[in-house]
């Protein structure tokens, strides 16, 4: 966890940390891929790049790039859960951690996709506290669920999309993972 140093250089790594512009981001969709290993849950994170949705649009069909981010399939829930605002009831880990930040009068501020280092992604988590404003370093999966519950704005720094954007087209054709948690239920 790192205070505000009101920095905005790119770190050494080639990185960006969350006080860095990047590309205003949304989560697209979450889906789940075949693998050799068997299904795994994808998040496609589509920016906006010279005003126009890398992905095509929230409401359209997808297209274009996205930025494919693949994590476990209990993230992938949580992270649905929150673009759904859907209460377990009982919280859950994220749902407590956020519980805990805003009890003790912090709020996520902004969530950045900032690096990728041996095809894994890091991300910054940026909270606002009444201390000081803090980045702490986090997965993207639970930082992308935190983002999803508070619609804390989310960038991808712009090394991050050149490295790892891919053609939506491979993306398109895949189930929503909502799917399958029905399936489960």
């Amino acid at each position: 966890m790192d205070t505000d140093a009101s920095d905005d250089a790119p770190d050494a790594d080639g990185g960006a940390d969350a006080d860095t512009e990047g590309h205003p981001a949304r989560i697209d969709s979450v889906r789940v891929a075949g693998t050799p290993n068997g299904p795994v849950p994808v998040v496609l994170i589509a920016v906006t790049v010279g005003g126009t949705d890398s992905a095509g649009g929230p409401e359209g069909p997808l297209t274009g790039e996205v930025l494919p981010v693949f994590i476990g399939f209990e993230e992938a829930r949580s992270i649905i859960r929150g673009m759904d605002a859907e209460s377990p009831g009982r919280p859950m880990t994220h749902d407590l951690t956020l519980d805990i930040v805003e009890e003790l009068g912090g709020r996520v501020d902004r969530v950045a996709v900032s690096r990728l280092e041996a095809g894994t992604f890091f991300a910054d988590l940026r909270l606002n506290t009444p201390r000081a404003d803090v980045t702490v370093d986090a997965r993207p999966s639970d930082s992308l669920a935190l983002a999803a519950r508070t619609n804390a704005p989310l960038v991808v720094a712009p090394d991050v999309w050149e490295s790892a954007a891919e053609n939506a087209d491979r993306f398109a054709e895949l189930d929503d993972i909502r799917e399958v948690f029905e399936d489960d239920e």
